[in-house]
């Protein structure tokens, strides 16, 4: 955490296209390292009460959403170089406040684990890491571009704020009710009705931009695309991968999914915007998503 604010002061100075793809890249790669272990430290706290993971990571979101209205307002009124100062000090309160965080107590165990390159080979979790990756991929033209593509519609800054929140709060709601969902569907159904929530609303954002109620409608599906399948996968990463597997499996689906997948899917839906256009964009991430669901149908499994 203090490394990513470190690196995070050179995007003040720097001006170059691969100077600030260099500086992005560390962030990344910093930034990439915390969230695996913040989802591993929140697991061995909570034990034999996985479920109730959802209602911590809730307060992730909580956060998000003030700071999406409140930099709607100031980026209205300000521009948006209001936004990297903000940001900094964001940063920096993260690693100021992982300071306060013991390691939870270590259970002593004989250590007659499977070799983890033994887990990795499993069909189902292959396929699991493949449904991940595909997903954040179909979600590349959506983080890259989605603000983008309604400013272009004509909506305000503000108002972009205002669908971003939206999405946070569906994502809120459902985190409430998590533990109930992955109790009544299980984790396995709860990830593909997750997947075809998230192809119908690519859909929905690629053809209707300009009929808010539908964008509106868009927004809410976030509680799947996001919100019920990651905590879906959480819960499967956490079954797959044991003991002192557990920070190996939550980095490698923070990495091979919100890393490579959401890096390639920003950088493939770039090309395709500009050759084909939005609508083709956001298309393809339908398309990607819907073989997603196709390969949990057939191989993810809720226990190894």
């Amino acid at each position: 955490a203090l490394l990513t604010s470190l690196v995070f002061l050179a995007v003040f100075w720097l001006q170059g296209f691969w100077e600030l793809g260099i500086a992005m890249a560390l962030f990344s790669f910093f930034w990439n390292a915390v969230l695996p272990q913040f989802e591993a430290v929140t697991l061995l706290y909570l034990k034999q009460q996985t479920n109730r993971y959802a209602q911590v990571r809730v307060w992730g979101s909580i956060g998000f959403i003030a700071a999406v209205l409140l930099l709607g307002v100031a980026v209205d009124r300000n521009g948006p170089t209001v936004v990297l100062p903000v940001l900094f000090v964001i940063y920096l309160s993260i690693w100021l406040s992982s300071l306060l965080i013991a390691d939870p107590a270590a259970e002593m165990v004989v250590d007659t684990q499977t070799p983890i390159l033994s887990i990795l080979r499993k069909p189902a979790v292959m396929a699991f890491f493949l449904v991940c990756f595909l997903l954040q991929a179909g979600h590349g033209v959506y983080y890259t571009f989605y603000s983008i593509y309604l400013a272009e519609v004509g909506y305000s800054k503000t108002l972009i704020g205002q669908f971003w929140a939206v999405g946070v709060i569906a994502e809120v709601l459902v985190f409430l009710i998590m533990h109930r969902l992955l109790r009544q569907l299980g984790a396995r159904r709860l990830l593909i009705a997750s997947l075809l929530l998230a192809a119908l609303r690519w859909t929905l954002i690629g053809n209707f931009p300009q009929a808010p109620p539908i964008l509106l409608f868009a927004q809410l599906l976030h509680a799947a695309t996001f919100g019920s399948f990651h905590a879906a996968a959480i819960h499967l990463v956490h079954h797959y991968f044991t003991g002192r597997h557990q920070g190996r499996g939550q980095a490698l689906y923070s990495s091979l999914s919100f890393g490579a997948g959401g890096a390639l899917g920003s950088l493939f839906s770039g090309y395709l915007w500009n050759s084909a256009g939005a609508a083709t964009a956001f298309t393809v991430a339908t398309l990607i998503t819907l073989v997603a669901v196709v390969i949990a149908w057939r191989w993810v499994v809720n226990e190894l």
